[in-house]
């Protein structure tokens, strides 16, 4: 073991092998806090080179290997085991901006720079990068590439693979495949750049992508709507997607009672609409005309919703600051949810066909087998993505209700997504969390071909085992 730990030196330099306890620490434990685990060592690596020689390493000696960027996801999918032989490969060193392609509205970049960073970056070159997440001020594109992360903007313009064109990419011999096109149109054969998204570090380690970027636009316009019911919500967003068109770029759901729970551990934000309705709706328009357009076209829809008793009440934000707020209030539900205590979290996507009955059906059954729950439901409506999450009923301990009535509650839940063809991860990926539902969800085929390929491509098990897909 000394002489492993000595070749990874080498690569890296001695400060780069965190093997104390208390340098490990902080990488070891998920960002829930759900998952623990143990590690032969972090290596911290700078540059794909020293990927390549690490990974040629654990794979003649036979060491498992668990990628790692910002540690925020909410899966279990960069977290090691318990036995203490895995290696924890973080590649936050990893986080040069190679280049912008200003022609080609391009950014090439390495898997450790922090998104909140590639957004400012391209900004200050009058570009918008529209990946944008709740963690984006610690979370790395590696780790968003990894999980095909989602997002608010999705509505618009997609996951994060809608937005990569290209991958640089380790392999599980330690071979390097340099995929760093910025072309929108190759057809080559198989795509192994979407073979890689989505994929968790199981296939290969995502060491830098080439990314679009899309003209800053002119204006936003950002609103709060209240609605009565899930089919006036629907509505809502059919009619904001006729007259709106490409300009609507976010769609946003909470539920009163998610909101009530935002108010009580953040009271500065509290509902601005009268009486916290049964639905709050966030609608964000952006512009590249100008701001007199952008907001004639909000007054005008929003005019229509009331004509039609959509909405009941809205409030426009006058101001940066005020909008800001409405996307705090938004953001904050998954924090008051963490001060509250132990949830169990659905991240589930739903055909906007089946929403309502969907979302009526499972809440009279979850309120009828487990009485007093709290169903904390919002998510990004748009693009039919709901974070259905249950808490315990008020006076109950968290942990205490969720040991005992986890597997049934996500067993109704999932039954529910399945009936409507839905699916059991929406953007958050698979992890260990749902390894043991993806192959009922999946089907033995769609199963059985997963299995196949990381065989394939990594047919010593090094690459993140027991995540995604066991084989």
């Amino acid at each position: 073991m000394h002489d492993l730990l000595e070749q990874f030196s080498a690569v890296l330099g001695k400060q780069y092998v965190l093997t104390e306890d208390q340098d490990k620490a902080p990488y070891l434990t998920d960002w829930r806090k759900r998952y623990s685990g143990k590690a032969l060592a972090v290596l911290l690596p700078k540059t794909t080179n020293e990927v390549a020689k690490l990974v040629k390493i654990c794979a003649a000696n036979h060491v498992v290997i668990v990628p790692q960027g910002g540690h925020t996801g909410f899966c279990g999918g960069a977290t090691p085991d318990n036995s203490g032989k895995q290696v924890i490969l973080n590649l936050k060193r990893m986080n040069q901006i190679r280049e912008i392609d200003t022609a080609n509205q391009t950014i090439s970049l390495e898997a450790g720079c922090i998104l909140q960073a590639i957004q400012e970056k391209a900004a200050a070159q009058d570009f918008l990068f529209p990946l944008s997440l709740g963690a984006e001020g610690s979370c790395m594109i590696g780790g968003n590439l990894a999980t095909n992360a989602g997002g608010t903007n999705v509505l618009r313009y997609g996951n994060t693979r809608d937005l990569c064109l290209g991958l640089e990419v380790v392999t599980a011999q330690g071979e390097i495949w340099n995929g760093m096109k910025g072309l929108r149109k190759d057809n080559t054969g198989y795509d192994l750049r979407d073979l890689f998204i989505g994929s968790e570090g199981t296939l290969g380690i995502i060491t830098a992508a080439v990314m679009k970027l899309y003209p800053l636009p002119i204006s936003q316009w950002t609103t709060l709507v209240a609605t009565e019911n899930i089919a006036s919500t629907i509505a809502l967003l059919t009619l904001f997607q006729k007259r709106a068109t490409s300009l609507l770029t976010g769609f946003e759901m909470m539920t009163q009672e998610s909101l009530a729970l935002n108010e009580k551990h953040f009271p500065q934000l509290a509902n601005p609409l009268k009486g916290n309705p049964p639905f709050t709706i966030l609608i964000e328009l952006s512009d590249h005309e100008s701001e007199e357009h952008v907001r004639k076209l909000l007054g005008t829809i929003l005019e229509e919703a009331f004509t039609t008793n959509l909405i009941s009440d809205a409030v426009i934000a006058n101001n940066l600051s005020q909008a800001n707020t409405f996307w705090h209030m938004r953001e904050h539900i998954t924090l008051a949810q963490a001060e509250e205590g132990a949830n169990l979290k659905h991240d589930i996507t739903i055909p906007l066909s089946s929403l309502e009955n969907f979302i009526l059906e499972t809440d009279a059954l979850i309120r009828q087998k487990f009485p007093g729950v709290r169903i904390i439901n919002f998510g990004h409506l748009g693009d039919g993505n709901l974070h259905y999450n249950i808490a315990a009923p008020i006076g109950i301990d968290p942990k205490e209700f969720n040991h005992l009535h986890e597997k049934p509650i996500q067993e109704l839940v999932y039954a529910q997504v399945e009936r409507c063809q839905g699916s059991i991860s929406a953007e958050h990926g698979v992890g260990q969390l749902k390894l043991a539902d993806l192959r009922a969800h999946k089907g033995e085929v769609a199963h059985q071909l997963m299995k196949s390929l990381k065989r394939a491509l990594d047919p010593q098990n090094t690459l993140n085992p027991h995540k995604v897909v066991s084989i």
